[in-house]
């Protein structure tokens, strides 16, 4: 992949990114349009996960795959679950991104070609997502749990806007695993 593409690449994930936090925040401000803002959530978010797929597959392709599939995983459940009765044995959809926001914290540690505070930020805002696979404990401590994570990937989506990721890096990583 060039290195114009892999910056490319890095912007359209942030642009989705924003895109899940303006619309995401829409549907808790606004009853009326919930099931419409959650749903352009979810297809931002699909966005998201896919890019950064690719984006952290030269860093560890298996370990990427798996936080894949927990967004997937958690973007399917939320595209359905204002239709569909959700089995009482699924957790809150939030562990799903919580899991996910561990890994791509872990991916970005081990990066080279982003910043390791923001891979700390990332897991630390998984962690409060995690939260909520215990209702008393996210009940208790709500909405402070949502801090974290809102921070986390807040701060991810505007470095990725606007400094991007050093493509360099990246190249030379993809070239060690290819």
């Amino acid at each position: 992949m060039t290195t114009q593409n892999i910056i490319i690449q890095a912007r359209m994930a942030a642009v989705f990114y924003l895109g899940t936090i303006i619309t995401g925040a829409t549907a808790l401000m606004f009853a009326n349009g919930r099931n419409i803002s959650n749903f352009i959530a979810t297809i931002c978010y699909i966005g998201v996960t896919v890019l950064f797929y690719y984006l952290f597959k030269p860093v560890n392709k298996n370990l990427s795959f798996v936080a894949a599939g927990f967004s997937l995983a958690g973007c399917i459940i939320s595209a359905f679950s204002p239709y569909l009765a959700i089995p009482v044995f699924l957790p809150n959809i939030l562990v799903f991104f919580g899991v996910y926001c561990l890994l791509i914290g872990w991916l970005i540690i081990k990066s080279t070609f982003l910043p390791r505070f923001l891979g700390v930020l990332m897991m630390i805002g998984g962690l409060g997502w995690l939260t909520f696979l215990f209702p008393a404990l996210s009940s208790l401590i709500s909405p402070f749990n949502f801090a974290p994570g809102i921070l986390a990937e807040s701060v991810l989506t505007l470095w990725l806007l606007i400094k991007g990721v050093k493509a360099e890096e990246w190249n030379k990583r993809a070239l060690e695993t290819a």
